[in-house]
């Protein structure tokens, strides 16, 4: 079973989309979190500015839905520099990337989402245009081939990736800074979700607020979907306002717990719990246990729970942690209770 469309998933839906765009910060002090990376982000491009030059070329990563797009566009505003934005699947071959290359503008911004992603001949011609700003193009081919090149314009590139390992070293080395997007804290998803709630024109307790971020898993995409879900439910409930107990029974009724936890997270505990005794359990076991793909449990549920607690990775295989027996039980009992 496939469960990318779940409440709780950091991944960008169409839905999403629209919603990021209405709700994203358009300047430094509206961003709230990450603030080691903005700090070191206003001096590399203060210290740009002072030279006349372009900012370095900039790689993000850490799990989908804390900021990486949103932090990419905060930049273009900053430097007042248009912002071209792609994926490294959408770059299916060489003559896509060179097309992009070479209709950059001085001073432009590239922003390519899952540049790991990104195939090996297309991250070849990036080498030298992320270095010299210049494409070695092949005009041909056997004996008759020659090469050609191509100046661009100067440009920074920022790549984002989820999964920085299987970035290749030669990439990773030719971006002048590297930054780790964490999970937020419970207070800045508490703000997050304000300054959301006021731009929805949504009235909301701040008990109501307290609880969607302690169920949003420290990430702002989620938080956000969890605030319009909740809206919907008071709206449908004939409720003026978002309340503690509206958000509650809105969130229970979505089957979200008070960690944030929804079946698919609970379906992976209880497999490695009842199924494999506690671990260590390996991840292909995992997958065909639950019907999940190993890259959505290794991507979409492992980082959270691993953050929580609820599961270590060894060497042998993935082992559930006394806080997860403790939290399955208690769920157990609940269900019980009902």
């Amino acid at each position: 079973m496939n469960n990318l469309s779940r409440d709780t998933s950091p991944i960008e839906t169409e839905e999403d989309k629209s919603l990021d765009l209405t709700l994203r910060p358009k300047n430094w002090d509206e961003f709230v979190g990450q603030d080691k990376v903005k700090k070191n982000l206003k001096i590399i491009i203060e210290a740009a500015e002072k030279r006349n030059e372009v900012p370095d070329h900039l790689l993000f990563y850490g799990n989908s839905g804390l900021g990486k797009t949103t932090l990419a566009c905060l930049i273009a505003q900053e430097t007042g520099k248009n912002i071209r934005i792609t994926s490294g699947p959408a770059i299916e071959k060489a003559g896509d990337l060179v097309a992009i290359l070479t209709n950059l503008s001085e001073g432009e911004i590239l922003f390519i989402d899952e540049c790991h992603r990104l195939n090996k001949t297309c991250e070849e011609y990036l080498y030298s245009a992320m270095e010299d700003f210049k494409l070695n193009l092949i005009l041909g081919k056997g004996p008759m081939a020659r090469t050609m090149e191509l100046e661009v314009q100067h440009f920074t590139l920022i790549g984002a990736t989820t999964r920085l390992a299987l970035l290749s070293s030669p990439l990773r080395s030719r971006f002048g800074a590297t930054f780790q997007l964490n999970f937020y804290e419970i207070s800045d998803i508490e703000k997050i979700i304000s300054r959301s709630s006021k731009i929805l024109g949504i009235q909301i307790d701040p008990g109501a607020v307290n609880l969607i971020a302690q169920r949003s898993r420290f990430t702002p995409r989620v938080a956000n979907r969890l605030l319009k879900r909740v809206r919907d439910f008071a709206q449908v409930e004939e409720k003026g306002i978002v309340t503690k107990e509206i958000s509650k029974k809105a969130l229970d009724f979505l089957e979200i717990d008070e960690f944030g936890l929804e079946a698919g997270d609970r379906r992976i505990l209880e497999a490695i719990i009842k199924k494999f005794s506690g671990g260590p359990v390996g991840l292909q076991a995992i997958g065909a246990a639950t019907s999940e793909e190993e890259d959505t449990i290794m991507d979409i549920y492992e980082p959270y729970l691993m953050q929580l607690g609820f599961i270590e990775r060894t060497s042998k295989g993935r082992i559930a942690t006394s806080l997860a027996y403790k939290h399955f039980k208690n769920f157990d009992n609940q269900k019980r209770l009902i």
